[in-house]
């Protein structure tokens, strides 16, 4: 009897949550619409309470007002949404968007980029600390601390979907996905949820409050860059690849994610390495 509860189980259950909480008339409420919904007003919140602490700035010097956080959410709504569509389109299936253009703005269908995403938020912050004369590190490094919140609700999303699935496996927390046929996969979006999600905010939370590292511009951004990449290129070695594209090279390894991510790794290290502390009081 003791032998029957050594053995491996072959597989977890698909948990079977509907990808639809409610509908509303024609609207459908999406689990994944509100992974990224909860995420930027979980950032927004927490950059508030960032940008109101004296304890974590240099001096005491609040380096922007909460108000000019109100203003910026809907530029990183539109910068993740418009950034992140656009990087799928280019990185991941361009040549199905050439011959059916419209699908362009099928949504609904899915197809974000993370990487893409970053680029339109990194593209709007930008633009905003121009407009409002605050130091562009400074804000990216108060608005990635709160991001990771975000990647890990949308990761459970993505599984909730059965979408972005692992490679085969027999792991005892394998989990058969109804469209990714007669195997058991990992659940590779859990692995990412529990990186790029928890983890990260957990790492970054420690910079920001008890190494108080706001004090070092860009030096949490790139905390926050680096760690994103080196967590989705660690998950890449077990997560199934687009089929659209396969591995890359013919290496059996080698994906998109990974190429995409080992330039974040380098920018973070580069960040991390070239801050230094300011030495004045930055102009709020």
């Amino acid at each position: 009897m003791s032998e029957y509860f050594l053995l491996p189980l072959a597989s977890l259950p698909f948990p079977n949550i509907d990808p639809v909480i409610v509908n509303i008339g024609p609207l459908a409420v999406h689990w994944y619409g509100v992974g990224y919904i909860v995420g930027i007003l979980f950032a927004w919140w927490y950059a508030k309470r960032l940008v109101t602490n004296p304890h974590l700035w240099p001096d005491g010097n609040l380096p922007m007002k909460p108000e000019d956080l109100d203003d910026f959410i809907v530029w990183a709504a539109i910068g993740v949404v418009l950034g992140g569509r656009t990087g799928y389109v280019l990185f991941y299936d361009l040549p199905r968007y050439i011959a059916h253009p419209l699908d362009i703005f099928a949504v609904w269908q899915g197809g974000m980029s993370f990487h893409g995403g970053l680029l339109g938020v990194i593209l709007a912050m930008t633009l905003f600390s121009i407009k409002r004369r605050i130091p562009t590190w400074t804000l990216f490094d108060v608005v990635s601390a709160g991001v990771p919140v975000g990647l890990g609700l949308v990761r459970v999303a993505n599984l909730i979907n059965s979408e972005l699935w692992g490679r085969p496996s027999n792991v005892p927390w394998a989990i058969e996905f109804p469209n990714g046929g007669p195997f058991t996969r990992h659940p590779s979006q859990l692995y990412e949820a529990l990186l790029e999600g928890l983890v990260l905010f957990l790492v970054l939370r420690f910079l920001t409050h008890s190494r108080l590292k706001l004090k070092t511009p860009r030096f949490v951004g790139g905390a926050f860059i680096c760690g994103y990449g080196l967590s989705r290129i660690f998950v890449e070695f077990f997560r199934e690849p687009d089929q659209q594209l396969g591995y890359l090279l013919g290496t059996g390894w080698l994906t998109m994610g990974m190429i995409l991510s080992t330039p974040m790794v380098l920018a973070g290290v580069w960040a991390m390495v070239t801050a230094k502390p300011v030495t004045q009081p930055q102009a709020a």
